[in-house]
């Protein structure tokens, strides 16, 4: 008997099963075979984790419509949450109290009717869709998309026209123009004026705040400010063809030093942005990489609206 060594201390167990150690207290590990998936699970699970920790979206606000809407979002959270956790807590909390081994439960066949709950299960949801009613009401007033931010600083005016698929930027008091990015100086009110050349759009940048429609023959207009430096995404946010998801851009939220500094530099550049190049940007493409334009024809913007204007009609016409 002493010859034979203990079965579950050696790999050949017939459980599969192998040991960590010799003699007494050797501990058991799963079969290898689990070993590469949990690995993977894990792995994915920290990405996860530690993607879900950076700073970005509307989550991460850099100015204060950004942050207006946040707050309006944490806000309708948090009211919606007073009905769900308790929901939720009381949901648990039945089901464990009736359970079939509990004798202290009663059970009441005969209860088809009570006030008191049906005072209890209206009122509050009531009460809830008041409050989220208010929130929106109010934030949808004070974050209206066109009025104008106080500041002391000048603003800073931008024609943004979508395209298939690119963006457009025109700065008429400037007479530069770019494509696929924008600059503009930190703590100075942006003005955009937003229209289409093509297609319906939506312009947005989810660190400043507030998505915007862009339609064709028609403009909207929308106000932001970056309060501090930094480079923010923006996109297309609305299906509009096979190149609607490469429709990127990065805001360049910089110092008015470092602002008049480029703004020389593009001026200094070769590139015009005339009625003609820009007929030759309208065709459709993809991934286009930014640009700049160092002069721009100052009547471009009102010529793309009047030549958009009757593909619109005649889409109104067609409904």
């Amino acid at each position: 008997m002493s010859g034979h060594g203990n079965p579950r201390t050696h790999g050949g167990s017939a459980s599969g099963r192998t040991s960590t150690g010799k003699g007494h207290g050797a501990h058991l590990l799963p079969d290898s075979g689990w070993t590469p998936c949990w690995r993977a699970v894990m792995g994915l699970s920290t990405a996860l984790l530690l993607t879900s920790c950076q700073r970005a979206g509307v989550l991460d606000p850099q100015g204060p419509i950004s942050a207006a809407e946040k707050m309006i979002l944490l806000n309708a959270t948090g009211i919606m949450l007073v009905v769900v956790a308790p929901v939720i807590v009381l949901t648990l909390a039945s089901a464990w109290w009736y359970r079939a081994s509990n004798k202290r439960a009663t059970f009441r066949p005969e209860l088809v009717y009570s006030g008191s709950i049906e005072l209890v299960v209206w009122s509050i949801p009531a009460m809830v869709v008041m409050l989220l009613a208010g929130v929106a009401w109010i934030g949808a007033h004070d974050l209206d998309p066109a009025a104008k931010l106080n500041s002391d600083v000048a603003p800073v005016r931008i024609e943004a026209v979508s395209l298939d698929w690119k963006w457009l930027f025109i700065y008429p008091d400037l007479r530069v123009a770019t494509v696929n990015q924008l600059v503009v100086p930190v703590g100075a009110p942006i003005e955009f004026t937003l229209t289409s050349a093509s297609v319906m759009n939506a312009f947005f940048v989810p660190q400043l705040g507030t998505q915007i429609y862009t339609m064709p023959g028609m403009s909207t207009h929308l106000n932001l400010l970056a309060a501090h430096p930094g480079d923010y995404p923006g996109l297309s946010s609305h299906f509009s063809g096979d190149g609607f998801s490469d429709m990127h851009f990065v805001v360049h939220a910089v110092p008015a030093s470092d602002f008049d500094s480029w703004r020389a530099q593009a001026r200094r550049g070769t590139a015009v942005l005339s009625t003609s190049a820009y007929l030759e940007l309208t065709r459709p493409s993809k991934n286009l990489p930014p640009q700049a334009y160092a002069d721009v024809d100052p009547t471009l913007y009102k010529y793309i609206l009047r030549q958009a204007a009757p593909m619109a009609a005649a889409s109104s016409e067609a409904k």
